[in-house]
């Protein structure tokens, strides 16, 4: 540090490379962090808000004559809403990024797991299910683009299987995507419902031996592939009305083959 007078210190001025030009010519359409975790608050159905800790993406666009953005920016705006992120956040967020960061665009990216209460069929003893739901959610200018996406694990139990052989039938884990854009909020609850009714037999934290019986049973009752899975949820989502578009995904881990099933329908329900 320099000295200006007798005791004065004046602290040196230091280079701002990421504001020089950048003569490649290149618009960044996202730039920023990934992988920052932090703690949020979520709608719950039932007990109204639910505490959990999410990993987060936060992006902006960057013009072409910018060589790089100001990292240490997109923290500054996160915690600037305090210890914990109300979803209720999430717009001013984004146009605070494009102000801080002076951006035409941003993004933002919140992934965390989400706990339910499930009682077992039978025995109904209660435990905790978890499942991952993320928000992404987008800023131009002053208009808001919001997804919310929700991974579910079920059963899923195969009909041919069942239909050649003289015992049983094989089955597997399968995940389920499923992804919305709606016209209101669509309660996390609702996704998930909609996804376990849709499969041979919905999965449960807490199993009895009378509720292994009864969910082994479901499932050899209700025989899907995954292309009646995903036609499953499909009827459900275009059956919602506030919901405008949808992307369901199953993928089946198959226990007989050394590679797994998968399906997809992306529509747009509704304007």
């Amino acid at each position: 540090m320099s000295r200006t007078g007798k005791n004065k210190l004046v602290a040196p001025k230091l280079d701002d490379k990421q504001s020089e030009r950048d003569h490649r010519e290149l618009r960044i359409d996202k730039v920023g962090v990934r992988g920052l975790r932090f703690p949020i608050q979520v709608r719950d159905r039932t007990r109204r808000v639910q505490d959990t800790v999410a990993t987060i993406g936060m992006f902006v666009d960057l013009p072409k004559e910018f060589k790089g953005t100001h990292m240490s920016r997109f923290v500054e705006v996160l915690n600037a809403h305090g210890n914990v992120i109300h979803v209720e956040n999430i717009n001013d967020i984004l146009h605070e990024l494009q102000a801080k960061l002076h951006s035409a665009t941003s993004h933002l990216e919140i992934e965390f797991p989400y706990f339910m209460s499930k009682k077992s069929p039978v025995s109904k003893k209660e435990s905790l299910m978890d499942y991952v739901a993320r928000f992404d959610a987008a800023a131009c200018g002053k208009e808001i683009d919001f997804v919310l996406t929700v991974k579910v694990n079920v059963t899923t139990l195969c009909p041919c299987s069942k239909a050649i052989s003289r015992f049983g039938a094989h089955n597997q884990r399968g995940e389920v995507t499923v992804a919305v854009r709606s016209k209101k909020v669509v309660w996390i609850e609702e996704v998930i419902a909609m996804i376990e009714a849709s499969a041979s037999s919905e999965l449960y934290a807490l199993l009895k031996r009378q509720d292994e019986k009864a969910v082994t049973e479901r499932a050899y009752e209700n025989p899907v592939f995954v292309e009646d899975l995903v036609r499953n949820v499909a009827l459900r989502l275009n059956a919602h009305k506030l919901i405008s578009w949808y992307k369901v995904e199953a993928e089946n881990y198959e226990s007989i083959h050394n590679h797994n099933a998968y399906a997809c329908i992306e529509k747009k329900v509704r304007v």
